[in-house]
């Protein structure tokens, strides 16, 4: 009888320890590195939305076999939504018991533990989700409230990656559309805007600091005439943009801080136009396309990766420089000299920017150059059109650094020299340029480039200082011919950095002029600043009650447990 109680015993706490494993293997646990989501207004009052989700998913986790989408109304088409993981379509798409949304059955496709796997779903046919809107508008406008996917805490951690373009309906003009402040939102509360390839006005926010479980909500706004007057609601419960900053605000005004907090906000508020006038790149860059785009110069990919306006013309002047079509004949201010013969294989960019310098009214001059950086952007966008962004830049920034590697593994100062000139157009796109290139050469010496004499006018006017000859070997071009008698200098590494830095600068205090005033220019035409609802008193898009995770509105997605059973 003792010996059955004692294997009875072994038994119970066999079955205790499978129960136990069984549950532990049963949790969710996933990342969610990357989300990138589109919402459109189409013309006929319907919403369409796309979620790109990369998931990877913890070591220990169950596998991910069910993914709950949380959608904005109830009132939406099973029949139009399709959906697939890494290339392969998912045919199980059903109501979720979990969500107010859908669940997307993985299959034999599920995400196993320690793997990864990025879902693709879209909704094509989402209805009830406009609403009219009192406001300031010399005419009726019809607003919208939008609460992308999210997913409980309990299930996701780490930061995200999102981008979230908001696509309004086609036959708007510039001035029209409004997008209201997201809440919540960690990344910049203005968004970018341009057009996208159908020619729809999008918004576009952009943060690597999200939390795929926070509530994140956006919205916007556009003349109702723009849709059929039956696709909108006429339920008005409650101001459409809440000041969720008078909770903060009202403390600080009581507490006496009332001039300080005033002096933040303008504060913040020239910060942030600042650096809004810089971002010069149209959004629908950034919406990722697939794979990488090759083949950009290092002009090109400066574009693609903002470096600033002064540094991007000051690499078009040493392109045109070293194909001899040009020369500095003053740098303080900056002067170019136009050869009368051109060579022929300028690029469209470096001809439109001799052509600038041909100009003698300074006005005129930058007027040109920015007109000259407008058509390279749209061109760079054009060029980028179906490829990643992201993975494009990260191509390019290791061009950037196998070319310094190049630079750092010559065994002499005179290879080391010649490797720097033949990868100088890359390694100018290093922001630590030229610490990096005091870093490499140091006090050694650094043999500036054949064409260097073109940049700098004073090793023109003598090739000896001081009664002695320059400490340099003649200046030979690549192929063995001699370009010119002139010797040039050996600089040590800080001297040489300093003479590129100092062309830069000469650029923007001689020929750019305010760089933010120069690349707003070019901003206005290429990347726009949208319109807000600021200063407006806009009604509707609003709350209804009750729905699952106490999300509970008319215009926003909400989830609570997506990503697994």
């Amino acid at each position: 009888m003792k010996r059955f109680k004692g294997l009875s015993l072994i038994i119970t706490l066999i079955m205790l320890c499978v129960s136990i494993t069984t549950a532990f293997a049963q949790n969710y646990s996933f990342a969610v590195p990357s989300e990138t989501v589109n919402l459109y207004i189409n013309q006929n009052g319907t919403v369409s939305i796309d979620y790109q989700i990369t998931f990877n998913n913890d070591a220990s986790a169950h596998e991910i076999d069910y993914v709950d989408i949380g959608l904005p109304t109830q009132d939406y088409d099973m029949h139009s939504i399709s959906a697939h993981i890494d290339g392969n379509p998912i045919t199980n798409i059903e109501k979720s018991s979990y969500v107010d949304g859908i669940a997307l059955g993985l299959g034999n496709y599920a995400i196993p533990p320690g793997g990864s796997g990025t879902v693709y779903v879209s909704i094509s046919t989402i209805r009830n989700m406009l609403y009219f809107s009192s406001s300031e508008e010399e005419e009726d406008y019809t607003s919208f409230q939008f609460m992308p996917n999210y997913f409980s805490s309990d299930l996701v951690h780490g930061s995200t990656e999102m981008i979230i373009n908001i696509h309004m309906p086609l036959g708007l003009t510039d001035n029209e559309p409004r997008y209201f402040p997201p809440t919540n939102w960690p990344g910049d509360s203005e968004p970018a805007s341009g057009y996208d390839e159908e020619g729809r006005i999008v918004y576009q926010w952009y943060t690597a600091d999200a939390n795929a479980s926070v509530k994140y909500k956006f919205g916007g706004a556009f003349p109702a005439r723009i849709v059929p007057i039956e696709t909108i609601n006429t339920q008005q419960s409650v101001t459409f943009q809440k000041d969720d900053a008078l909770s903060v605000v009202i403390p600080i005004i009581c507490c006496g801080g009332f001039l300080g907090f005033f002096i933040l906000i303008i504060f913040i508020i020239v910060k942030s136009s600042k650096k809004r006038k810089l971002k010069y790149l149209p959004p629908k860059i950034a919406v990722e396309g697939h794979g990488i785009k090759r083949g950009l110069t290092a002009v090109e990919a400066a574009i693609l990766m903002q470096q600033s306006m002064d540094k991007i013309l000051t690499m078009i002047l040493f392109s045109t420089l070293k194909k001899e079509a040009a020369k500095v004949i003053k740098k303080d201010p900056l002067k170019i000299e136009v050869e009368k013969s051109l060579p022929k294989e300028l690029r469209k960019y470096e001809s439109e920017f001799l052509e600038a310098f041909k100009l003698t009214n300074s006005r005129s001059r930058r007027k040109a150059l920015q007109e000259m950086m407008i058509a390279l952007v749209k061109g760079v966008s054009k060029k980028m059109k179906g490829f990643s962004r992201k993975e494009s830049i990260t191509y390019y920034k290791d061009i950037i650094k196998r070319a310094w590697e190049q630079v750092e593994a010559a065994g002499t100062p005179e290879v080391r020299s010649e490797r720097y000139q033949e990868n100088m157009d890359w390694t100018m796109l290093d922001h630590e340029y030229d610490q990096r290139t005091q870093r490499t050469f140091g006090s050694g010496p650094v043999f500036m480039p054949w064409w260097w004499w073109r940049a700098d006018p004073t090793l023109r006017r003598t090739s000896r200082v001081g009664g002695a000859s320059r400490v340099s070997p003649t200046n030979i071009k690549p192929g063995g011919s001699k370009s010119t008698t002139i010797n040039l200098p050996s600089l040590p590494g800080s001297s040489a950095a300093a003479s590129v830095v100092s062309t830069v600068q000469a650029f923007s205090a001689g020929v750019v002029g305010n760089l933010t005033g120069f690349t707003s220019g070019v901003t206005n035409k290429t990347n726009p600043v949208p319109k807000t609802t600021s200063g407006k008193s806009f009604r509707g898009g609003g709350f209804s009650g009750g729905c699952a995770c106490a999300c509970a509105c008319a215009g926003c997605a909400c989830a609570c447990a997506g990503g697994g059973r």
